[in-house]
């Protein structure tokens, strides 16, 4: 009778922590769905991109992170994105930056132990397409990113990443551009992010008249190779750690938006958000239909003043939010849809383990007094004997 009460306890242990660390992530991620394409939208007949974005992800390193810290965040993590990848199965991952949490202080050897964490952690198919973007916490603020050049150079090699890039996916264009390198300055990494984003801006934008139809063919077809983009190809999605400039919070729209308290908390140019003059200078450039953004650890949506609507995804990591997310997009040339799924909130494992050990602290109780009525009558006595003599002890020497 007993021995099956402690199988029973110890089954029920284990299935506590399944649940938590493994089958709650397909329980609450299921809920999710890909967004769907307006009617007009569908008409066209083109082949959807089924886009996944997240950002902030910080695996910490060695000086500011806790081991128990480490590996818990780093555990919600890789399953959060296994399952999602698993259930969604999408045709790109794109991470907003800020992959590592100390990439701008580690050393080199240190650097290349976090990039094998981040490759084990968001491993994913071969024929699923994966870019990152870089962010402050991978290689600095601009103070510290244009003096050390080394630590922009090792994580360009690590993930392939060049100042600014375009890219082209099922008729989309994307353009990625280091938001670091938007200082306004001439340092090395400014200069280069600011070259590569013209030569960019005349590739996108080489055919005038953008969308008229009433064209010399022949031209377009003589074109097409110095343009390297179609001349019916959309406007492109903008790709950005920071956030385009905005002077607040205020506007900010969404369920994980800041608090009220702190939406009136004033941004910093170049710290919080780019500054005017770069966002001029992006919009202007690339004249995109959507921007997309990290950096605050919480969401926004917001329309700017010339009608770019922007989003800004929250931090994917529990140690910055206790409802991370990521955002799901149904994309064509003609329009997208965006959705954002959340993954299992902290606090809601942390309750459920607190409710497993207060059923296993009154069963391991209850064990324990069916032990004690199920010994002989004379050694029943003398346990409860022996813990009462021990129990007065206690309170004689308390009471000296």
């Amino acid at each position: 009778m007993i021995p099956r009460k402690l199988k029973f306890l110890a089954l029920f242990t284990a299935l506590v922590f399944v649940f938590c660390e493994w089958i709650v992530y397909y329980v609450v991620i299921y809920q999710c769905s890909w967004p769907e394409l307006s009617p007009e939208g569908k008409k066209w007949g083109v082949d959807p991109l089924r886009a996944m974005f997240l950002t902030d992800t910080h695996l910490l390193g060695s000086e500011d992170g806790h081991w128990f810290d480490k590996l818990r965040r780093e555990w919600q993590m890789e399953r959060a994105f296994q399952t999602a990848i698993t259930i969604f199965e999408p045709d790109v991952v794109f991470v907003l930056g800020d992959l590592f949490d100390e990439g701008m202080k580690c050393s080199d050897e240190e650097f290349e132990y976090h990039v094998s964490r981040f490759h084990k952690m968001f491993r994913h198919p071969q024929d699923m397409q994966f870019h990152v973007v870089v962010g402050n916490h991978d290689i600095g603020f601009h103070d510290v990113a244009s003096v050390k050049k080394a630590h922009f150079e090792r994580f360009s090699k690590a993930f392939n990443v060049p100042p600014a890039e375009l890219l082209q996916i099922k008729g989309n264009v994307f353009v990625v551009v280091n938001s670091i390198g938007l200082e306004g300055d001439n340092c090395y990494m400014c200069s280069n992010v600011v070259s590569q984003m013209k030569q960019i801006a005349r590739k996108i934008n080489c055919y005038e008249e953008r969308g008229n139809t009433r064209r010399n063919i022949i031209k377009e077809l003589e074109k097409t190779q110095e343009c390297e983009v179609p001349y019916d190809a959309p406007s492109p999605i903008l790709i950005q750690h920071y956030p385009l400039y905005r002077e607040d919070e205020k506007k900010c729209t969404g369920v994980d938006a800041p608090p009220p308290d702190q939406q009136s908390k004033v941004n910093r140019p170049k710290w919080e958000v780019v500054s005017q003059e770069a966002t001029a200078l992006l919009l202007e450039s690339f004249r995109p239909r959507l921007v997309l953004s990290g950096h605050t650890h919480h969401g926004c949506y917001l329309i700017h003043d010339d009608g770019t609507p922007e989003l800004t995804i929250p931090s994917f990591s529990w140690r910055n939010r206790n409802n991370p997310s990521f955002v799901m997009a149904v994309i064509t040339p003609k329009n997208f849809e965006l959705s954002k799924c959340f993954i299992p909130q902290e606090s809601t494992v942390i309750i459920i383990y607190i409710f497993a050990a207060f059923v296993l602290s009154f069963a391991s109780f209850s064990c324990w007094l069916n032990l004690l009525k199920s010994l002989p009558k004379k050694v029943s006595r003398k346990i409860t004997r022996s813990l009462n003599t021990n129990y007065h002890r206690v309170q004689v020497d308390n009471c000296w």
